[in-house]
């Protein structure tokens, strides 16, 4: 039924823009705007995977409550199916509160509903409805990272393809037996960052050492510099497609893993899979937000052609 499960958190955002100073305990600040919108990485890789016309739908829990309803509404907007999306009545809906501060921030989360949600609540006859799952945020999940490996070997036994970017852990703890989970990943998308952290190396060189011989496919974003598509038999770097009048690059690597994996799910080689890749996670500054450049595929295509005179086939 669909071409892609995104499974992993959701939450709201809730942004504070123009503030009048820091918070201190005791003391009340104002902030002049405010916004409301669809929080979470795998919220934005959904989005515009949609966009860039995957079948997308997504498996994740929220609180039935207000937010849990935007939640859905906002995810329905952007054409991602939410049949398969789980909601309790024992949590509220995450949120995060972002205060911005010119190009820094300081965020507060209440993890809520996706904090318990674990291979207990995923059927599996819903992921048997997908050609491909894509797992994203895991250390953001409390119980979805104590059952991670069952979790994936779920998938795997109900025949998906599967990608996975754990993204940072906030404890810094790094708790991921990669020697054990990524034998049944297909795609595996950290950024430098997180794989030398996650195997304690300190080059980039040393960390994908340390995982070749555990991984089928790496794909290591490398920000502005681009990124490096590894497998046992080699590895190729492709330069970042530079966009010269950055507007921000929130979920710029959300953006490029719904273009590597759009690519994949429509059986594209590994080489156009990057391709899209750096060229969807470009795409992504030329907007504010992780999903502002992602409208329809037709305002993809649009910024694709004006931005880095290149042309998406799909």
């Amino acid at each position: 039924m669909f071409d892609i499960i995104a499974l992993g958190e959701l939450n709201v955002d809730l942004l504070l823009n123009k503030i009048g100073g820091f918070p201190e305990v005791g003391k009340e600040i104002f902030a002049k705007e405010m916004t409301l919108t669809l929080g979470s990485s795998t919220a934005i890789f959904a989005a515009n995977a949609a966009s860039l016309g995957a079948k997308v739908s997504f498996l994740g829990m929220v609180g039935n409550d207000d937010f849990g309803a935007f939640v859905r509404t906002s995810l329905e907007k952007r054409g991602v199916d939410t049949s398969n999306l789980i909601e309790v009545s024992t949590a509220a809906t995450g949120l995060t509160a972002i205060l911005n501060y010119d190009q820094d921030r300081a965020n507060v989360t209440y993890p809520g509903a996706m904090s318990i949600m674990g291979v207990k609540d995923i059927r599996p006859e819903v992921i048997a409805q997908a050609k491909h799952v894509h797992i994203s945020s895991i250390f953001l999940q409390e119980t979805l990272h104590k059952d991670i490996y069952e979790i994936v070997k779920l998938v795997k036994d109900n025949g998906a393809t599967l990608s996975m970017d754990m993204q940072f852990d906030p404890e810094e703890k790094w708790d991921f037996d990669y020697k054990k989970i990524l034998p049944l990943v297909d795609i595996f998308m950290p950024n430098i960052q997180e794989l030398t952290a996650v195997t304690g190396k300190k080059t980039l060189e040393e960390a994908v050492a340390e995982v070749r011989p555990y991984i089928n496919v790496l794909v290591v974003k490398m920000g502005s510099k681009g990124s490096t598509v590894v497998t046992k038999e080699g590895e190729k770097f492709l330069p970042a497609m530079l966009n010269s009048n950055v507007v921000d690059a929130i979920g710029a690597g959300d953006s490029f893993n719904s273009g590597f994996i759009t690519a994949f799910v429509q059986g594209k080689d590994l080489e156009y899979c990057q391709y899209l890749g750096n060229l969807t996670g470009a795409i992504n500054t030329t907007a504010a937000g992780g999903t502002g450049a992602f409208t329809s595929k037709e305002a993809v295509e649009d910024a694709a052609l004006r931005y880095f005179n290149q042309a998406i086939i799909l």
